[in-house]
């Protein structure tokens, strides 16, 4: 859906302009209304704050329209009233625009961290803004999911009493060096000195300690990790030296890459992009991998030691 949307955009941009005083023909192009895409996922933040659910049409109009919206009870998980309201059951797209939101109201408290909620919202209009070759473009799922303030000491303890940390690495899969597993219990601290920034304690190769930054934003938890933070020896990785003898690493560049925690829930995805350098100079991409990371509580990183990880 959000081709589409882009292919209307650029289907008003060429329009011409024809004055007519008949609801439906006001431009050259057919008016047709949806939701901007099929699935609209969003998070329920603690400050009360309403998620938007956007609404497109074809055609921008010199006048006020207002719609009806309604939600589809049939394979909703989520109860109005209780876990979310709609802040109308009326949208209006304002003259001259494309486009307006539902505005949707989560119920914070009646969340829990592990929900995942949705239900299905349907524009209630004209059948002739119904667009043929789209059929269910009318209608859209609508996930939330709850989103917690950062608590730091949550991920990282102290040099004397760590948090712990089930790493599963895909860049351990691919390059295991002299691992015998992909994955790995972590033993995690806060640093010293930068702000909300954690030590992980020889996070995938033993001998190298790697800082991971958590953004205080809830409504972008992104997780970051500093430019050029050594991770291993060529050496004892690959079994040969390409550049200085150091692989470096960090959190992926590209937007579909990004890298997220979930305070509410303990865990993180990390892209990393490895590399190596010779004086300062890129030799090579290694490549980009994909790792779950998994705080778990003194009595599972006990049980996972027990089990040899």
């Amino acid at each position: 859906m959000k081709k589409i949307f882009n292919i209307i955009l650029a289907m008003v941009a060429v329009a011409g302009f024809v004055a007519c005083n008949e609801q439906y023909t006001t431009y050259n192009d057919k008016e047709y209304l949806m939701f901007s895409d099929s699935l609209s996922t969003n998070m329920v933040l603690a400050d009360g704050a309403p998620f938007k659910v956007q609404v497109s049409s074809t055609v921008a109009r010199n006048f006020d329209r207002t719609y009806a919206v309604e939600v589809v009870d049939k394979g909703s998980n989520a109860i109005e009233g209780y876990h979310y309201r709609l802040g109308s059951n009326t949208i209006t797209i304002p003259a001259g625009k494309l486009s307006t939101e539902v505005e949707v109201y989560g119920n914070y408290e009646n969340i829990e961290p592990a929900d995942s909620l949705g239900f299905t919202l349907k524009l209630v209009m004209h059948e002739d803004l119904k667009w043929g070759m789209y059929p269910n473009s009318d209608q859209t799922k609508v996930v939330m999911y709850k989103s917690c303030p950062l608590d730091i000491n949550e991920f990282g303890g102290t040099e004397q009493d760590p948090r712990y940390c089930l790493l599963t690495s895909l860049l351990l899969y691919s390059y295991p060096g002299p691992n015998t597993s992909y994955q790995r219990l972590v033993k995690c601290y806060k640093h010293k000195s930068i702000k909300n920034t954690i030590v992980m304690d020889d996070l995938f190769y033993n001998g190298y300690d790697v800082l991971l930054t958590f953004e205080d934003n809830p409504a972008e938890p992104l997780l970051k990790m500093q430019k050029d933070q050594v991770i291993g020896s060529e050496y004892t990785v690959f079994g040969m030296q390409h550049g200085d003898g150091k692989i470096l690493a960090t959190h992926s560049p590209r937007a579909e890459q990004a890298s997220y925690y979930n305070a509410c829930q303990k865990y993180a995805q990390l892209w990393v992009l490895m590399y190596v350098n010779d004086l300062s100079t890129t030799v090579g991409y290694v490549g980009y991998f994909y790792n779950i990371l998994e705080w778990v509580s003194q009595e599972e990183a006990e049980e996972i030691m027990r089990e040899g990880l």
